[in-house]
């Protein structure tokens, strides 16, 4: 008994440091992000870098360093990935938690999952020789590389997420639920839209967010497949590039100490900002779901 305790107390403690330990490491990460962000703003104006859309840190007598476009094209591209993940996800988390046979669902899953450990820098090659050419020739473009061939190759990288999570969710609504709703006349598909997805909406919207997440944090697909242009997008069919294409492009070659050195921290703080606060909109959702549920 005392050595059951012990080990009780002791993994109790261990889990206890080690969300500590993920907590300071996140404050850490924002903290040397403001740290060498704020440095921008001594040589810049906040109004210039937050609301102009030219960026320009190379230019010999007057470098700009104004986010804008920047900030559109990656809200633009992660809308439309999330416009294209998000039903194709729920509706494949539906079909099999609750339709597929188990033949068909040991089959799929496997392939869904394994989707996720497909490298990213590949799906961005195969936008550039597949998809990119296919949006050229279906709409008459010059070239494929724009937001729409971005947004599409994301919303492939976000489904393996959505999907398992959300059938996690969808097969935890207990079947008493089901069995109800049958018992009261309503066939498969009443059941699935009225009774089991409102009951696993927090973790539906969970599921949401972690798809959400993999596509505004993600960098090779997008540097690879949207064009890259430092300018502010007119429509899907604008080449673009996103706050982390531009990290990881200028970064390295950076000369340390200087305002543009300086200027991509303060970007990586404003991306670091923008995420947390999408976290904690739909975690504060998904509480007043389960609050809603109990």
């Amino acid at each position: 008994m005392r050595s059951r305790h012990f080990w009780d107390n002791f993994f109790k403690q261990l889990f206890k440091v080690a969300g500590i330990f993920a907590l300071l490491t996140l404050i850490g990460i924002f903290g040397m992000l403001v740290f060498n962000g704020v440095l921008t703003f001594k040589e810049i104006h906040p109004k210039d870098f937050f609301f102009s859309s030219s960026w320009n840190p190379g230019a010999y007598d007057s470098p700009e360093f104004g986010i804008g476009a920047m900030v559109a094209s990656t809200f633009l591209v992660t809308l439309g990935s999330m416009l294209i993940a998000v039903p194709i996800g729920i509706g494949s988390a539906a079909y099999l938690s609750e339709f597929a046979s188990p033949r068909v669902t040991a089959i799929v899953k496997p392939a869904i999952e394994m989707l996720a450990a497909v490298p990213s820098v590949a799906i961005g090659f195969l936008g550039i020789v597949l998809v990119g050419p296919f949006l050229a020739n279906l709409f008459g473009l010059n070239n494929g590389l724009n937001a729409l061939n971005g947004s599409i190759l994301l919303s492939v990288m976000a489904l393996p997420t959505i999907i398992t999570i959300a059938e996690d969710a969808i097969y935890a609504v207990p079947q008493s639920y089901k069995e109800a709703s049958y018992a009261l006349g309503a066939n498969r598909w009443i059941t699935l839209i009225r009774v089991v997805l409102p009951s696993c909406a927090s973790g539906i919207i969970a599921a949401i967010m972690l798809g959400l997440g993999r596509a505004i944090g993600e960098t090779m697909t997008v540097l690879m497949a949207t064009g890259n242009a430092l300018i502010m997008p007119s429509g899907f069919f604008s080449p673009i590039r996103t706050i982390t294409a531009t990290i990881a492009i200028e970064l390295g070659e950076v000369p340390y100490g200087t305002t543009h050195y300086y200027s991509l921290f303060a970007i990586g703080a404003v991306l670091f900002i923008i995420t947390l606060i999408i976290n904690l909109i739909a975690e504060r959702i998904a509480y007043g779901y389960r609050r809603e549920g109990q």
